[in-house]
């Protein structure tokens, strides 16, 4: 989910996911910086805004929603609160009142990238990928800037196989957003889908000692270090990872479960594979492997492999 602030001396807006994760995805708001012949909004509401969005950030939507309710007290125009107080609502599962806040701020000012990204989050949410990317779309339209609307785009592409236009999305996004993470992993990783392992390793070991906070990209380094035959420096690593939080410590076990087989040990294989589905029980990275070893084994339960698509190797 992304929530919106905006500089004191603007009205309107102009624009993070972990994604992974998104929240799946859960980014740092970028800062806004379109402005309009409007007064400025007072700096009660501004102030209002930023402290929900750190309490709705930290999964309190019952503080959020008053940080919110109150800066719309302050100018009901506010288009960056209503999108925040929509995204409150929508984690709640309120899909009819997020869908009329959204709306709303839309008919305020429907030249700003705001309510077109928060009608795509929506979108997803209930299952219209399709009308999800025509409002990603639709924000960048506005606001090719728009950081989170362009992340979630590419994201769709690259979901749907569309793997070209994924990496054209991605490769803007690095451009708009250089301090994102997600933007690089998002490049690299297509790259390899689109067999391109020159190129995304030249991203991945530029911007991966840039960025050693981000599980995705060191993840990133370390099949690099696979695919290199540094099996151990591999999974030295991974195994740092899988000390961080459940979707990032997911992503490290799934492939150290792939490290784990590449050096023939099914069994350890197998335990990482199971502590990743644990904590992710749609990882396909870990049920492939988790089939693999099994196989490797002789073990009877690899005959009741799940069909999945193809997933390319390290």
């Amino acid at each position: 989910m992304h929530y919106f602030r905006k500089p004191a001396e603007c009205t309107t807006d102009s624009g993070s996911m972990t994604l992974g994760q998104a929240a799946r995805c859960c980014l740092a708001a970028l800062l806004l910086a379109c402005c309009t012949s409007r007064p400025p909004l007072p700096p009660e509401a501004i102030a209002l805004n930023d402290e929900g969005i750190g309490y709705l950030a930290r999964g309190d939507l019952e503080t959020a929603d008053a940080r919110f309710r109150l800066a719309l007290e302050y100018n009901p125009h506010f288009v960056e609160a209503l999108v925040n107080l929509g995204l409150v609502e929508l984690e709640r599962g309120n899909f009819t009142r997020a869908r009329q806040l959204l709306e709303r701020a839309h008919r305020v000012n429907e030249h700003v990238a705001q309510p077109h990204h928060g009608l795509g989050v929506l979108a997803e949410r209930v299952g219209d990928r399709e009308g999800a990317a025509e409002h990603y779309r639709a924000a960048l339209e506005v606001d090719p800037g728009f950081a989170p609307a362009r992340l979630n785009l590419a994201r769709l592409l690259f979901d749907a196989s569309d793997l070209y236009h994924a990496k054209e999305e991605f490769a803007k996004l690095t451009q708009v957003a250089p301090d994102l993470p997600e933007a690089h992993a998002g490049l690299a990783e297509t790259l390899i889908r689109l067999g391109r392992r020159a190129e995304a390793e030249r991203v991945i070991r530029r911007q991966a000692p840039l960025f050693p906070g981000s599980t995705e990209l060191q993840v990133l380094l370390a099949r690099s270090e696979l695919r290199s035959r540094q099996t151990e420096r591999a999974i030295l690593r991974l195994s740092s990872l899988t000390q961080r939080g459940d979707a990032d410590a997911a992503l490290a076990f799934s492939w150290l479960a792939v490290a784990e087989l590449a050096r023939h040990r099914p069994a350890h294989a197998i335990g990482a594979a199971k502590r990743a589905l644990a904590l992710d029980a749609d990882s396909r990275v870990a049920k492939h492997v988790l089939w693999a070893a099994l196989a490797e084994l002789g073990d009877a339960r690899a005959s009741t492999r799940e069909r999945y698509s193809p997933h390319p190797g390290p």
